[in-house]
């Protein structure tokens, strides 16, 4: 088993990595299965062929809680797993919705000001202001993914070493 990672990813909203093996899609996801069963009382979640969700079992549950994506694919006669480390779909998604939603904000004040500006009016005095606290709030939002993401930092570990081990455990049984 071979894994990949770039610089980049280290410095991602969502982390990632790839990872090699030469068990099929079929068998690999049947292992994680096993290796999810064998360990049920510190991991949970959802696996088929084509795609599973880890995350770790703890007694509290908050935005922060991070979960393992894990993507099987077929790559040059290989299987490759790719795994991205975020929190659920509702929190990402609302993540992704203020990051919008200020960064449209943000652009539509600063035209606001910028249109002002060029035919000398006045109408809008409080457009760049509203573009600066625009500003301020996508890298508020910023701040708050980062913290959620050093807060399960422990949790982000645990699904890092359950990535590699089930994937190195079965297969040292085929070799």
């Amino acid at each position: 088993m071979k894994t990949e990672e770039s610089t980049i990813d280290k410095i991602r909203t969502r982390p990632r990595f790839k990872m090699f093996t030469h068990l099929t899609k079929e068998e690999y996801a049947e292992n994680l299965k096993k290796y999810l069963a064998d360990h049920k009382d510190e991991f949970s979640g959802n696996i088929n062929k084509e795609v599973a969700t880890i995350w770790v079992e703890t007694k509290y549950d908050n935005y922060s809680k991070p979960r393992l994506s894990l993507r099987i694919e077929i790559e040059d006669d290989e299987t490759a797993i790719r795994g991205v480390f975020g929190p659920s779909s509702a929190v990402w998604t609302f993540f992704m919705f203020l990051y919008f939603s200020f960064s449209i904000l943000w652009m539509t004040f600063f035209t606001m000001y910028y249109v002002e500006k060029q035919i000398k009016s006045a109408e809008f005095p409080w457009a760049l202001s509203a573009s600066f606290i625009m500003l301020f709030c996508i890298l508020l939002t910023y701040a708050a993914a980062r913290f959620g993401q050093h807060k399960g930092k422990e949790e982000m570990l645990k699904l890092r070493r359950f990535a590699e081990e089930s994937t190195l455990q079965f297969e040292k049984k085929i070799n």
